[in-house]
């Protein structure tokens, strides 16, 4: 099926992270990380770790069904950091990692920020992720904050 015939109505909205579904898929998203990657290169956030007051959390949901989620952290009143980007299974391909991204840095816009920073793996599992950035004008950069040199990690960021 081409990729546009499987595009889907989206409905945006900050998350509480307290709903099974949201749960459920950080939980996956988590677990993803740690197979493709080894315990140190993993920086996705636990759901505590969302709950931080810097970030806002967001869930993307398709006809009453949970499609994806993403968070902004705010580094400074500059810049701010793109976190936990996942797009269910079932709804690979439709659009839903666009529209997230999309909605994060049109957030990130209205928020005052001039730029935002994100992390994403290296392996051939990341490919999808490192092409949907590029594609939204990210570049890759050196590592920032605290992170620093992985093999596993690409760093990118993009002007807004």
């Amino acid at each position: 099926m081409p990729w546009e015939e499987k595009r889907v109505e989206l409905e945006i909205r900050p998350d509480d992270l307290t709903g099974e579904a949201t749960r459920a898929l950080i939980t996956a998203h988590l677990s993803g990380m740690r197979e493709t990657s080894p315990p140190e290169s993993v920086h996705a956030l636990d759901h505590d770790g969302l709950r931080h007051p810097s970030i806002t959390f967001w869930s993307a949901w398709a006809d009453g069904d949970l499609a994806g989620i993403g968070a902004l952290k705010r580094l400074d009143p500059a810049r701010g950091e793109i976190k936990s980007m996942r797009v269910d299974d079932r709804f690979l391909g439709a659009g839903v990692g666009r529209a997230l991204l999309r909605h994060i840095i049109a957030e990130a816009r209205a928020r005052g920020m001039t730029s935002l920073w994100l992390e994403t793996g290296t392996p051939a599992d990341f490919l999808p992720a490192q092409r949907l950035y590029a594609s939204e004008g990210f570049v890759a950069c050196g590592p920032f904050e605290d992170y620093a040199d992985d093999p596993f990690s690409l760093f990118m960021t993009k002007t807004l």
